[in-house]
């Protein structure tokens, strides 16, 4: 069974390379679940896809210096922007694929944690669009 530990994912955001920030990344895809259930179902729920919709959840170390993080997320805040991500920083390939799309960012938390904690971002941006998965 092939396995995979993550050490090394690809960030972008808003044309912005962002892999030395980030600890965590998470995209989440889903579709709604409608119930198209009749009196003819014979006593079984029936179910169908509706809109797709995601989510891009980060969790980020905070960098306050010029041309860093903070000054990068701020001005982005309420705009929606591209982004893409990968299992790692190598090419894009069927073993490695890219999942680009729109995000808003709707958030931004500049300021997180507790006495002795590393300084962390953690965010999450619902996706704008149609979520694209590429292998070339």
């Amino acid at each position: 069974m092939p396995t995979m530990v993550l050490t090394g994912e690809y960030l972008n955001i808003a044309g912005n390379v962002l892999n030395e920030y980030a600890k965590k990344a998470e995209l989440a895809i889903e579709c709604e679940e409608k119930d198209v259930t009749t009196y003819v179902s014979s006593g079984w729920k029936v179910s169908i896809g509706g809109l797709k919709s995601g989510t891009l959840g980060l969790e980020l170390l905070q960098d306050f210096a010029a041309g860093k993080l903070d000054s990068i997320m701020w001005p982005l805040l309420g705009q929606v922007v591209s982004f893409e991500v990968r299992p790692t920083q190598a090419a894009v390939g069927p073993s490695n694929p890219k999942y680009s799309g729109q995000i808003l960012i709707k958030e931004w938390q500049p300021i997180s944690g507790s006495v002795g904690d590393e300084a962390t971002a953690g965010v999450s941006y619902p996706t704008s669009g149609e979520v694209v998965r590429a292998t070339s």
